[in-house]
């Protein structure tokens, strides 16, 4: 049984999405010792930015047509199509940024659908995690209720879209003890830390389980 893992965060060296994706692999590692676990970094090695756009086009290019750009486009749309669909599990550490996804994870998942043709449940009842974490506050009352466009598209894109058996691990307040802002939040940041490890823990033996 292989895993894939991708990690989009920007910051590998301090990542709190890193953090908890960690504690789910050596969970699920420590029940399958000796099975491959296949990565990808979006943070570290980002897909090339037109990538998508040279992969869609040559959709709609006939193959003799097209040129070598489109070609190495969907080579590569391909490939990261495969990573995905070949493993027995997935794990996936996808952090807010500016109210949304990344451009390095959108451009993943663009790909991905341009590989084709089967992008409607392309993960179908397969054991997936999300972890998702947030610098802020998102929850009701808070002054930025609603303003997490992320995690509902993590959530339509793997779960409606790609039909995954999908676990989410999420952590609110990463950015308390970087931002002084957030300093009056330290007690309820610690207990969300610790508990987002906890479910993390869970996640991994139960993920190993399936």
């Amino acid at each position: 049984m292989s895993l894939f893992r991708l990690d989009a965060s920007i910051m590998p060296t301090a990542s709190a999405s890193a953090e908890l994706a960690d504690l789910v692999e050596a969970q699920w590692s420590a029940a399958r010792p000796g099975e491959p676990v296949v990565r990808r970094h979006l943070g570290t090695d980002p897909l090339p930015p037109d990538a998508w756009t040279l992969a869609t086009t040559a959709g709609f290019t006939p193959e003799d047509q097209r040129t070598p750009a489109q070609r190495d486009a969907l080579a590569l749309a391909a490939d990261l199509k495969a990573e995905l669909t070949d493993a027995d599990a997935a794990l996936l550490a996808v952090p807010l940024y500016n109210y949304g996804v990344s451009q390095h994870f959108k451009t993943w998942v663009d790909l991905v659908i341009a590989a084709g043709p089967a992008d409607q449940g392309l993960l179908k009842d397969k054991a997936t995690v999300l972890v998702t974490v947030r610098g802020g506050g998102y929850g009701p009352g808070t002054p930025r209720e609603g303003w997490d466009h992320s995690t509902p598209y993590l959530r339509r894109v793997l779960s409606d879209l790609w039909q995954a058996d999908l676990t989410v691990v999420e952590r609110e307040l990463t950015l308390v003890g970087v931002n002084p802002a957030l300093d009056h939040l330290k007690d309820i940041a610690a207990q969300q830390h610790t508990a987002a490890r906890d479910v993390a823990h869970h996640t991994g033996r139960a993920l190993a389980a399936k």
